[in-house]
């Protein structure tokens, strides 16, 4: 494909992973290789990963001074800039990263969360889920009754709440710091997405694992700077957005594949590795619904009720 390009250019992009993680490796670095493919090198990337330009809560903020022409964003760090995004963090939804992935594409196509990105001044490119959070604990843990007063290390207020709804404590504590609690006994159980499990060795600490669970998620959205965004060439725009298209729905079933594999790994080394009955699926799910409606009430307005219907709606699909 030629590019309208005049001279080539090369973009500043940041991000709060490291270079080794499945979502560095899989989805942003694939994805600015595959721009520069397709552009014959007319679009060049800078990249500044693990907050060499930024923390991960001030990526966006690094966008709009200029200081990035891109970031990758964990939207759940930005909830009070973009609280409509923040729906993702909701447990009882998708049950692949896939079915996520696509929902929010989906949703970033069109619609309010698309509209709340662009207000706060940046276009989004792409975005994508790690799979659902599970639970990891040092005993198994089934229906509602088996959480009751346990200490659960939770991400965000959402998910905070969520242990709540089940009868838990939710603690927030640093990802690094999880392993020394569980392991001395400040945690009974962790929630936490499989496929970012290997990064903090969680399961050398943990003695049984759920995989069908459904406690929450995390997105990432890929954006660029509205303003640079659209001085781009229609040409590499399309580009930037159809690579992404593609990246989005790897980087998803990459995690979910290395789900599978985990399990299978943790399986050999003694590690109990479950699958909530229908009935306990179902419990959860209820036990949980106050969260949504929580969620629903902190927000509020007609935009947050159809952001939450249309996530519904895509999320019950098979």
């Amino acid at each position: 494909m030629s590019v309208n390009v005049a001279q080539a250019e090369t973009l500043r992009l940041g991000d709060f992973q490291s270079t080794s993680h499945v979502v560095s490796l899989e989805g942003t670095t694939r994805w600015m290789f595959a721009v520069e493919q397709a552009t014959n090198g007319a679009i060049k990337f800078e990249h500044f990963p693990a907050q060499q330009a930024a923390k991960s809560a001030a990526q966006l903020d690094a966008v709009n001074n200029g200081i990035l022409d891109a970031a990758l964003l964990g939207t759940l760090y930005h909830s009070e800039v973009l609280p409509l995004n923040s729906v993702i963090g909701l447990p009882g939804f998708y049950g692949t990263a896939v079915q996520g992935t696509e929902a929010l594409q989906s949703m970033l196509a069109e619609g309010p969360l698309r509209d709340e990105l662009l207000d706060a001044g940046v276009m989004p490119i792409f975005g994508f889920v790690l799979p659902p959070y599970q639970v990891l604990a040092k005993k198994h843990l089934g229906g509602v009754s088996d959480w009751k007063t346990l200490d659960i290390r939770t991400s965000g207020s959402t998910q905070a709440m969520t242990a709540r709804a089940l009868g838990s404590v939710g603690i927030s504590i640093p990802g690094p710091e999880v392993y020394t609690a569980v392991e001395r006994g400040r945690l009974d159980g962790v929630l936490f997405p499989l496929a970012s499990v290997p990064g903090y060795n969680l399961q050398e600490v943990v003695s049984h694992i759920s995989t069908n669970g459904s406690f929450g998620g995390y997105s990432f959205v890929m954006v660029v700077g509205r303003d640079k965004f659209e001085s781009l060439p229609a040409d590499v725009q399309k580009i930037m957005l159809e690579k992404g298209r593609e990246v989005a729905t790897h980087v998803a079933r990459v995690q979910d594949d290395s789900v599978g594999s985990l399990a299978a790994e943790w399986k050999a080394q003694g590690i109990e590795v479950y699958q909530f009955s229908d009935a306990e699926l179902t419990e959860l799910g209820d036990a949980m619904q106050p969260v949504t409606a929580d969620w629903m009430e902190r927000i509020g307005g007609e935009k947050a009720q159809l952001v939450l219907d249309s996530y519904r709606a895509l999320t019950s699909k098979k």
